[in-house]
């Protein structure tokens, strides 16, 4: 490990780093490749899903890596197609057997799909699966301040993280106060926005220059300092080493308030609003 990362502990007690690994789109000999240099970079967190179909490709790179499987934390997420109960269970045995994997250690309900309405019974069926054994802590994605309130209230069990869109441009300022007002982890899915737009951002320029830092590491920093695990994806062994150098300096309350002040009403990437959303 060349770059250690530092760690956060989610309400259940199990860490994390604070910045993880995405893998949307990295599949086979070259998706084991890019995901392996990330580990012995110094990444231990890998964010998969059921419907990016690498799980595959992400076990085949922790068999790979000389580092113990017990210092990683593996992630992936329950697809809207199988949210009925005992598909669930049965699709998480499924994620475990395409990366031949023992457990997870993080499992996510990748979207709520409200018009299915099926996301309580797949959230009881994580809590089963947490129960046997196959995911050390259980989650969600894109959830809202209503979807988790019920999950609470017809449940009693709190996600430990709420993965959402979050960047400069969709700095989800209220949901990050309703996941710190339940002690629930937020996590930044395409944290570094619409990379054109991003580079071409003449605010971030700026700061960027001003810390001799890229424009990449200054977002990455943001999602630091506002305490939301990032999980940003590179192909490239460069990038990868770029976006992890980012404990070696601090954006001042006025540059952190400049960049969330970025965020636009209609800020996310395809407007998947959580609310009518269906993934399936």
């Amino acid at each position: 490990m060349r770059f250690p990362i530092p760690e956060t502990t989610l309400h259940d007690g199990l860490t994390l780093p604070v910045i993880g690994f995405g893998t949307y789109r990295l599949k086979g000999s070259a998706g084991v490749n890019a995901i392996n240099n990330a580990i012995d970079l110094g990444y231990r967190l890998i964010d998969s899903a059921y419907n990016y179909e690498n799980e595959g490709t992400v076990g085949e790179a922790v068999r790979r890596n000389s580092i113990n499987r017990e210092k990683l934390r593996i992630t992936s997420k329950l697809p809207g197609r199988y949210q009925e109960y005992d598909n669930a269970i049965t699709t998480i045995q499924e994620s475990l057997y395409r990366a031949n994997l023992d457990y997870y250690d993080l499992y996510l309900i990748h979207w709520p799909n409200p018009v299915q309405d099926n996301y309580v019974e797949a959230w009881q069926a994580l809590i089963e699966a947490k129960k046997r054994g196959y995911i050390r802590s259980i989650g969600v994605c894109n959830f809202l301040p209503e979807h988790i309130e019920r999950l609470k209230k017809e449940t009693g069990v709190i996600p430990s993280i709420n993965q959402i869109e979050l960047h400069p441009f969709f700095n989800q300022e209220e949901q990050r106060k309703c996941n710190t007002e339940y002690a629930i982890k937020t996590e930044s899915w395409s944290p570094l926005a619409r990379a054109n737009e991003v580079m071409q951002n003449e605010t971030l320029r700026k700061i960027a220059v001003d810390h001799k830092k890229t424009i990449s590491q200054v977002i990455l920093r943001w999602h630091y300092q506002l305490e939301a695990i990032a999980i940003p994806k590179s192909a490239s062994p460069e990038r990868q080493l770029e976006n992890i150098s980012i404990f070696d300096f601090s954006l001042t309350e006025k540059e952190m308030n400049t960049i969330s002040g970025l965020s636009q009403p209609d800020g996310r990437i395809k407007n998947q609003n959580p609310a009518t959303y269906e993934e399936f």
